[in-house]
């Protein structure tokens, strides 16, 4: 199976930019249009997260989005389920054993 590749964003909170646009906050999940819950499988409504339909799931990755200003967390099962690869962890061996 594919990963989806139009998902919308929902998120914990919200903010607005000098301009008024409102943009996603604190933590962040892969929403598909047209269903009632996340990728990684939470109901919206019952979790109270907010839909941000105008913004792309590509747009709230803090290292290349540019709606990820106030992004403090992405959930990791959703990343999973857009396609993330387990190889772009972002740790390192420090001391490895002989």
């Amino acid at each position: 199976m594919k990963p989806p590749r139009d998902a919308a964003v929902a998120a914990s909170s919200r903010w607005t930019d000098p301009d008024g646009y409102r943009s996603p906050a604190g933590s962040v999940h892969a929403w598909l249009r047209g269903t009632n819950q996340t990728v990684c499988g939470i109901p919206l409504s019952r979790a109270g997260l907010m839909r941000f339909p105008h913004i792309q799931w590509a747009d709230v990755q803090p290292a290349t989005g540019r709606d990820a200003d106030r992004v403090q967390e992405v959930c990791p099962r959703c990343a999973a389920g857009m396609g993330a690869r387990r190889d772009e962890r972002p740790w390192r061996r420090v001391n490895p054993r002989p």
